[in-house]
């Protein structure tokens, strides 16, 4: 696909226009909402922001599971079938001119990889990371010369003509190295090269990270709605 054709608009509720198109074999769609499987990502959304896609997302989920939803807009969540852990807005940005890098010798991760992925992830928090995660997209890393996973970034959420970038994360250890803008660039460079448009979720405080992202070409597009929702 062309990435000048890319419907942009798509991104307004990234996870259910994934999860009915382009990552549709990976989630479950009921009625009006739609989740990943859970070995996958705990990540849903909604047709729209209405009570009956909540009550299909009822559905999907069992009791005493949490699930993440991302919405254009904020969520009424009514009474009695969920507790809200976590809500706030967070900023997407997208990478429609890439900002050339110098090469960087990453590694394809594979499912080999999965227990220090889901390590790292652990300890560094760059947003939930599961076993089965790594099955949404190609993920890649660096590898200190003793073995260990200093940092990674890949693929996550598809939709047509456009890929998210994320679990950007370096190990403690190895920071200030320049390693999460140099996987960022590389996975970014490996969609538009695929004619995909890249884009990413970042904390709308974490100034610091927009700036790095910013210098590969990246630009906020708009902030959307994250909930964490414990189904009761």
């Amino acid at each position: 696909m062309d990435p000048t054709v890319a419907d942009l608009s798509l991104l307004d509720n990234p996870v259910w226009n994934a999860l009915t198109t382009a990552h549709h074999t990976l989630g479950q769609v009921r009625g009006l909402a739609a989740r990943y499987q859970d070995d996958i990502s705990p990540l849903a959304g909604l047709a729209g922001p209405t009570a009956a896609a909540l009550a299909n997302l009822a559905a999907l989920v069992p009791s005493g599971r949490g699930v993440g939803v991302v919405s254009p807009v904020a969520l009424d969540i009514p009474t009695g079938a969920w507790q809200v852990l976590r809500a706030r807005e967070i900023d997407q940005m997208v990478c429609e001119a890439l900002a050339p890098q110098p090469a960087t010798p990453a590694i394809r991760l594979t499912a080999a990889d999965v227990p220090d992925m889901v390590d790292l992830a652990k300890r560094t928090e760059p947003g939930p990371f599961l076993d089965g995660t790594i099955r949404m997209g190609a993920y890649f890393g660096l590898r200190s010369p003793d073995g260990r996973l200093m940092a990674m970034t890949g693929q996550r959420m598809r939709l047509p003509g456009l890929r998210e970038v994320s679990a950007v994360c370096t190990d403690p250890d190895f920071r200030g190295r320049g390693l999460a803008l140099a996987l960022v660039s590389a996975v970014a460079a490996g969609i538009i090269a695929e004619g995909e448009i890249p884009f990413l979720h970042v904390k709308t405080e974490n100034e610091g990270a927009k700036r790095v992202y910013e210098k590969l070409g990246f630009r906020v597009r708009r902030a959307v709605h994250f909930i964490v929702l414990r189904r009761l």
